[in-house]
């Protein structure tokens, strides 16, 4: 719950406020699940005097970790923003969810940060989802750097788990300092930093005791020392550095810090830090890494902005004098404050009682409408996980929230209202996990879609559709996780809800040619009623939809009552035949019928065209058809063969695969009916490395036992 007061555990906790982008250091913290994100990022607030201490309360929650859903999953299900200060430079830690299901998350941290902190487990080390999260991030060109956390743990690794970092990311990922190990020989006390060749000592706790390497530790460490200079004089400006190293200078650390720096903020060069957030060690070299290496808001190019329009626009420069231009980065509505909008700002200075120009891309296709409106921000907050701590301004380059916006959603634009822009947005993740959701009353129903616009305001990963022809409302998320956050979060909203299997749009179609005979006469005093029609029905190519033929001679059915005759047929063919699915790809021709001067009318011919094809169903065969997706799946080439075998048990047809870098991409074409839940049975086949995308090709024609067992479902 987001609140403007301070709560248990951040009281006097004041929020840090700086005036020049330069002092500005926006970090991603990134991972898999349960490599200690979190509990790293308390340790770095605890370690500065942000928060008392590290570690969480009594309700279960952390300064990041708030959310209900999370305390429910015990894991990070939502980006969170947590400012400090440290030597004068506030670094704005997003940490983000480590779970693929909440790769959205992931991507909003990355379009708000500068600088990527790879967060990777001593004990379980780099699998197969912390590499797809690198090479997502290396495909947005983020620099990064590495810390190897739960050093104190008894089946740590150090050693290990950096020749497996080194393995999985490349030559360029170096540690630049080295663990020192206690009188155990086991425990790590302290670090040696490789350049500075600075001792920190945390035998007596932290923080630490800092001295100058002796003899003694120069010989264990020569090699790497060696290695880590020469990468960094490979990656300096300077050309003469590494002529003079060749010939035996010695390099100063001078010299070599500000090289190793630029490298880093260059994204040419991956440092490796130490860090466990239980005893401290390496939490000030860590802290000294964000500030030295990771770039600042003035180095990192920015997005690429238009008129609202389209119409180009100068590029974007990162100054607090600048015109204003910023971006909703995450939105979440709090039952008490209403909606908070997590806003990164690119350019100009955000204060409060300003009025601002929102400007959204909008996706229809996921419920996000155009915004294009003024509103006033009335106060500028620096978030602190759930606390809202009010400030004078934000300046470009630093991250800071807003409430009770009326219309601002995710990757919506804000700026100026003398001249709107609208940011070039980022990538999303398409949603491919159905789930179908029912309000258990009547009076629950205005709830739900109130809550479900909520929480699509707030994630664009998302997609809300209403399938007009099988009538569920149906929520597209990334995965059983990210299903579950949803649900929760709906029911928090005192919703009253189910869910139902998914239900796919079949389609019925006539397998061969019929004939059916309709007769409506009905006589109960008065004017009666009296049509009858004879048709001929024949299928036609797939995709050719519906054709209505008259070849009706003699006047046997009036001119005026023709039209009706197709009404009732058209009618009928929304509604089904046998299984209560739209029957497409028919001609139905009228050739004969009878008529009544006096009890023939609109009404009476419609109902007859609607007998008639329902006696041509029950004289031929009806055959039902079901959609047919292409879909892409791109998995390591390990993964092939398993994919390719478990795609041909789900009735695909495999159109064959293709390398694409360090991946393959296997293409295949599948019923959607087989398809239902494929977004969490891939992520299981493949160790939670494949993803798929898909799209609509045709129908086809179902295999007989399941058609049987759709008419059944439909006969119930």
């Amino acid at each position: 719950m987001a609140q403007k007061t301070s709560e248990k555990g951040l009281a006097g906790a004041a929020a840090p406020v700086v005036t020049e982008p330069g002092r500005v250091r926006n970090v991603v913290l990134v991972g898999h699940s349960g490599a200690g994100k979190t509990t790293l990022v308390e340790a770095l607030l605890a370690a500065t005097g942000t928060i008392p201490r590290a570690g969480t309360v009594a309700d279960g929650t952390t300064v990041t970790d708030h959310d209900a859903a999370a305390v429910r999953q015990q894991r990070s299900v939502a980006l969170a923003c947590a400012p400090l200060l440290h030597d004068g430079v506030k670094i704005n830690l997003l940490d983000t969810p480590g779970y693929a299901d909440f790769v959205g998350e992931l991507r909003a941290g990355l379009r708000a940060a500068d600088a990527a902190l790879f967060v990777v487990s001593a004990v379980d080390g780099v699998d197969d989802s912390t590499i797809a999260l690198w090479e997502e991030c290396a495909s947005v060109g983020m620099p990064r750097a590495v810390a190897i956390t739960r050093l104190d743990h008894p089946r740590a690794d150090y050693e290990q788990t950096l020749q497996d970092c080194q393995d999985a990311f490349g030559d360029n990922v170096m540690p630049i300092y080295q663990p020192m190990l206690g009188d155990d020989g086991q425990s790590i006390v302290g670090l040696l930093g490789l350049v500075t060749l600075r001792v920190l000592d945390y035998s007596a706790g932290y923080p630490p005791r800092v001295g100058e390497a002796e003899q003694e530790h120069m010989n264990p460490i020569a090699d790497d020392r060696n290695q880590l200079i020469e990468g960094i004089i490979a990656e300096s400006e300077d050309e003469t550095l590494m002529d003079r190293y060749v010939a035996g200078e010695l390099i100063s650390t001078e010299a070599l810090v500000p090289d190793l720096e630029k490298a880093v903020a260059r994204g040419n060069f991956y440092p490796v830090i130490p860090v466990c957030a239980g005893t401290g060690v390496g939490l000030d070299a860590l802290l000294d890494g964000l500030v030295g290496g990771a770039p600042s808001p003035l180095e990192h190019e920015l997005p690429v902005v238009t008129g609202v329009d389209g119409s180009p626009r100068p590029p974007l420069v990162c100054d607090p004098d600048g015109p204003l231009v910023a971006e909703v980065v995450r939105t979440t509505i709090d039952r008490h404050v209403g909606r908070v909008s997590l806003v990164r700002v690119f350019s100009g200075t955000l204060r409060p009682d300003q009025t601002l120009h929102v400007s959204g891309h909008g996706m229809a296709e996921r419920g996000h409408p155009d915004h294009d409106a003024d509103e006033r921000v009335a106060h500028v907050y620096s978030p602190l996980g759930a606390q809202l701590r009010e400030v004078a301004c934000c300046v470009a380059g630093d991250l800071c929230a807003i409430t009770k916006s009326g219309s601002a959603e995710t990757g919506d634009t804000l700026s100026s209202k003398d001249d709107p822009l609208l940011m070039e947005p980022w990538s999303m993740p398409e949603p491919l996990l159905p789930i179908a959701v029912v309000a258990k009353t009547r009076s629950d129903e205005d709830a739900l879609a109130k809550n479900l616009a909520r929480l699509v305001a707030g994630d664009p990963t998302l997609r809300l559709e209403r399938n007009p022809e099988t009538h569920q409302l149906v929520l597209w998320t990334m995965g059983e996780s990210h299903a579950d956050v949803v649900l929760d979060r709906l029911r928090a909203g005192g919703v009253e809800l189910d869910t139902e299997p998914v239900k796919v749009a079949l389609r019925e179609t006539f397998g061969a040619g019929s004939q059916g005979h309709g007769r409506h006469v009905k006589q109960s005093g008065g004017h009666g009623q009296y049509a009858v029609c004879d048709i001929k029905v024949e299928p036609l190519p797939r995709g050719e939809g519906f054709q209505f033929v008259d070849k009706v001679v003699g006047g046997a059915v009036p001119h005026n009552y023709i039209p009706s005759v197709e009404k009732g047929v058209r009618a009928q063919l929304e509604k089904g035949l046998v299984a209560g699915y739209p029957v497409v790809d028919l001609k139905v021709t009228l050739y004969d019928g009878k008529a009544h001067s006096v009890d023939s009318s609109d009404a009476a011919f419609q109902t007859a065209g609607a007998l008639a094809l329902r006696a041509a169903a029950e004289n031929g065969q009806i055959t039902l058809l079901e959609p047919v997706d292409e879909i892409l799946v791109k998995v390591p080439e390990t993964y092939v063969g398993p994919v390719m075998s478990d795609l041909s048990g789900r009735r695909g047809r495999p159109m064959g695969s293709e390398s694409d870098g360090d991946a393959s991409l296997v293409r295949a074409e599948v019923p959607a009916t087989e398809l239902v839940r494929y977004a969490v049975e891939l992520r299981a086949l493949t160790s939670g490395t494949g993803t798929f995308t898909r799209r609509y090709v045709r129908h086809e024609p179902m295999p007989a036992h399941l058609a049987d067992a759709a008419r059944k479902e439909h006969a119930r």
